[in-house]
């Protein structure tokens, strides 16, 4: 179970050969400087997410069932060099066992000062634009961790022109959601540890990759240059098993959180229908060199889980309840494949 960062900052015999610390540097130094927010304005959006991140989620508990007794805990809010830090320490531990193939030390140097250099350029571009997320391997204990990104917050809503008291609440719903998924389903974060550290684990030969590379070029012509696509078409059968269930599962995952933080309602969030209008539009929107970004980062594809889970999760409570949506969290086996989140009619003849 991969609770802990490995070894040294500059990198391990085990898990992904990353220099750290220089991706660390990396991100900081690249890291656009936050919005300009006066001081008292600042310290009260600190404290009100801290707040609504604990009641988001005993409105989340009421929407989905799930949860009973858990104690409400407030989140972390940070700033954009320290959300950079903590996803470092949570990248670390959850790749930590992952049995990567044996590489001489020198070229581990090299690769890993690389993907250093390449992982800290990533969470510069995502630093300046995630709002919140839930670590299940975060926190000084590596028992998780709710952060939520402050700047990045008052960025949105300013840029959205929403209530800023509705769209703090709103985020919360979506990421405190992500929290009980992790925390009232007991097996869940050592799946996800297991799926990562397998997919990581498989080495494909050189020389099968180089056979479909071909084929892959085509298919990313072919789906209007989805990265997804040439990912796929590159691993072999069992990376892409591995792959199927992870994409499956995060999907699920996300349009989970989604369906939920809309479900709470007028009630809560008196301009939801309004937030969610702007945020979708928000989400597609950007110049085309951040639209380019994001399709080469993959953000445009996690764009399509966000839509396809929701829809799955939507359509399965419409015809079960949210009792029956809730049958997904059962076990490994009776979370819907990535067929059935597209069909989820198959899902529900199969499990509910």
């Amino acid at each position: 179970m991969a609770t802990r960062p490995g070894g040294s900052e500059r990198g391990t015999d085990r898990g992904l050969p990353v220099n750290w610390a220089l991706a660390r540097r990396t991100a900081t130094t690249l890291m656009p400087p936050g919005p300009q927010v006066d001081p008292g304005v600042a310290a009260e959006l600190v404290e009100r997410l801290r707040t609504d991140s604990a009641t988001a989620e005993g409105h989340v508990r009421e929407i989905t069932g799930l949860g009973a007794g858990l104690p409400l805990l407030p989140a972390d809010v940070l700033d954009r060099s320290a959300w950079a830090t903590a996803a470092l320490d949570g990248m670390r531990a959850l790749t930590a066992d992952a049995q990567m193939p044996y590489a001489p030390k020198a070229a581990r140097a090299v690769t890993g000062t690389a993907a250093g250099v390449q992982v800290g350029g990533l969470l510069s571009y995502l630093g300046a634009r995630v709002l919140g997320q839930y670590d299940p391997f975060g926190g000084p204990d590596g028992a998780g961790r709710l952060i939520l990104v402050a700047p990045n917050v008052y960025a949105a809503q300013q840029a959205m022109d929403v209530a800023s008291e509705d769209f703090a609440l709103w985020v919360c719903l979506h990421e405190a959601t992500h929290r009980l998924q992790f925390t009232a389903v007991p097996w869940l974060r050592d799946h996800f540890s297991a799926q990562v550290s397998q997919l990581l684990s498989i080495r494909e030969p050189d020389a099968d990759r180089l056979r479909r590379l071909p084929e892959a070029i085509r298919s990313l012509r072919d789906s209007g240059g989805d990265p997804l696509a040439l990912v796929e078409l590159l691993q072999g059968p069992e990376q892409k098993a591995v792959l199927d269930r992870l994409l499956a599962l995060t999907t699920l995952l996300e349009g989970h959180a989604d369906h939920v933080m809309d479900a709470v309602g007028p009630a809560v969030v008196p301009s939801v229908a309004t937030i969610r209008e702007r945020f979708t539009a928000r989400r597609r929107g950007g110049s085309w060199i951040d639209r380019l970004l994001r399709t080469l980062l993959g953000v445009e594809a996690k764009m399509k889980q966000y839509a396809v889970g929701a829809a799955f999760v939507r359509h399965v409570d419409t015809e079960i309840g949210m009792a029956g949506v809730n049958r997904v969290w059962e076990s490994p086996e009776t979370l819907p494949t990535r067929a059935e989140l597209d069909e989820p009619a198959e899902w529900l003849a199969r499990v509910a």
